[in-house]
């Protein structure tokens, strides 16, 4: 039996059209090189200096520990959902809702500010200098609904898409990265060493600026997990998930920690930068360095590299809203959870992702600096929802109540998983610390508001939607019987 004839017989399951090479490609573009690299540069290292390049490398061996923990997961139950479905089976429906109500929003507030994002560089293409928040909300709209033709086309579009920003990437972080600190090298390697200053004590530098950029840098290194929410749509998820969840975060460390000593090392005045006198470093320096001919090739390659890391983002919630409805957990479930056409694409669910995009564009229009919010919310949630399937796994293995799948750390379990939980809990206090960054008070706050108010709206619609809630018992029988049918 083929696994198409198995998907079309059976309503809720999802066609397998991924490879190995297509989840690790959709983990890759779910946090570009590019917008991490873009996305923190400046903050940084206006935080802490040059020195905080040494971020990367701690925020990598903290987040290459939980990609251990989900590869262990996903090679357990490859589902559709990733840290929904782990954090249900894990410990128990009400627990799984709330990781996947907070790991649903971040990604639909993540798609939303990549598209805001990618917007400004569109504009400076196209040739709109300053453009107003209407024209940035204009274009980010467009953006979405290009994104969301591109979604609902098939699996095929998509790994196009994929494939061709992965080049982008490489281009655009590698090879630019590599001509810099050939030909354009402007600073010795000793400035990794000096970010805080000589007169700065080195205790209060390692917990004052240095982990502020270590907040910004965590935003850097999330999305490996994005290869498990696509778990039923690939060939052989036991043994290949695991394989694209640690190899894309490796990869994207190396490319973004690369780029980053790249750029720090090429920068003409670094003195300008700390002072804030420079809005734009990445792109001041590539400019200075390359000349003003390079600037509209630069930001296609940054508007590419955006384009793929909304793909995913959209890809990754449909995803979960739809898991979600296979199992009765939302309002209007009947209708979401339907899969269309030959290619059996969650329609609905890509639809209502778009619908609430399109709102957070208009919110961002008339409520003031909701793209900051968005920005700051997103780091946070991230960890927030990494932290319901790690902190569920402790507890699973201290009750010695865990069996080891295909993928398994053996003896190195418990050590790891333990750690992975301190340093997911740390870092998510540490994003989320309300430290005096912005002049409305009030972003500061931004990850508890949010945190607050998905809670309250998240009760709420749980208690109406609870009693319909099904067991997990028909979902992991359909996804075993569908890959089996799969491997024949």
């Amino acid at each position: 039996m083929s696994s198409q004839i198995s998907s079309e017989q059976q309503p809720h399951v999802l066609r397998r059209e991924f490879s190995l090479w297509s989840a690790f490609a959709f983990a890759f573009a779910f946090i570009s090189p590019i917008v991490a690299l873009y996305g923190i540069f400046g903050l940084a290292l206006s935080a802490a200096g040059p020195s905080f390049w040494w971020g990367f490398l701690l925020v990598f061996a903290g987040q290459f520990l939980v990609a251990l923990i989900f590869a262990t997961l996903v090679s357990r139950w490859p589902l559709e959902g990733s840290i929904y479905q782990w954090s249900r089976r894990l410990l128990g429906t009400t627990y799984g809702w709330f990781a996947g109500w907070v790991y649903m929003w971040t990604l639909v507030i993540a798609m939303a500010t990549v598209a805001l994002g990618a917007a400004g560089f569109v504009a400076n293409i196209i040739g709109i200098q300053e453009p107003s928040g209407g024209t940035l909300a204009l274009i980010a709209l467009v953006i979405l609904l290009a994104g969301t033709a591109v979604n609902l086309i098939g699996r095929g579009a998509l790994k196009i898409f994929m494939i061709g920003s992965i080049i982008a990437e490489v281009i655009g972080s590698v090879v630019l990265g590599t001509w810099l600190l050939l030909f354009h090298r402007q600073n010795s390697i000793s400035v990794l060493f000096t970010g805080g200053g000589t007169d700065v004590d080195m205790l209060a530098y390692l917990t004052g600026p240095f982990m502020l950029a270590v907040a910004f840098i965590g935003w850097s290194f999330v999305g490996f997990e994005s290869a498990g929410s696509i778990a039923e749509e690939v060939h052989e998820p036991r043994r290949d998930l695991p394989k694209a969840v640690l190899f894309s975060l490796a990869f994207i460390a190396v490319v973004v920690a690369y780029s980053s000593l790249a750029i720090i090392l090429a920068i003409p005045d670094l003195g300008a930068v700390a002072e804030g006198a420079v809005a734009d470093p990445v792109y001041d320096t590539l400019t200075t360095a390359l000349g003003a001919g390079i600037a509209v090739p630069v930001e296609v390659l940054f508007v590419i590299g955006f384009l793929a890391s909304f793909l995913a983002l959209q890809t990754s919630a449909s995803r979960v809203i739809w898991a979600y409805a296979r199992d009765g957990g939302l309002p209007a479930a009947g209708a979401l959870v339907r899969l269309r056409g030959k290619a059996r694409i969650p329609v609905v669910a890509i639809l209502v992702t778009t619908v609430v995009g399109s709102a957070l564009f208009l919110l961002s229009i008339v409520a003031g600096d909701v793209y900051s919010l968005m920005v700051n919310f997103t780091a946070g949630g991230f960890y927030l929802a990494f932290l319901f399937p790690l902190v569920g796994f402790l507890v699973v293995l201290l009750r010695r109540a865990w069996t080891p799948a295909a993928f398994s750390l053996g003896r190195a379990t418990l050590p790891v998983a333990l750690v992975a939980v301190v340093w997911a809990t740390l870092q998510f206090l540490n994003i989320a610390w309300p430290r005096v960054a912005f002049d409305q008070r009030y972003l500061d706050w931004s990850v508890w508001i949010g945190v607050v108010v998905l809670g309250v709206l998240g009760a709420a619609l749980l208690a109406s939607v609870r009693s319909r809630i099904t067991g997990t018992d028909a979902v992991d029988d359909a996804e075993a019987r569908d890959e089996l049918a799969d491997r024949r």
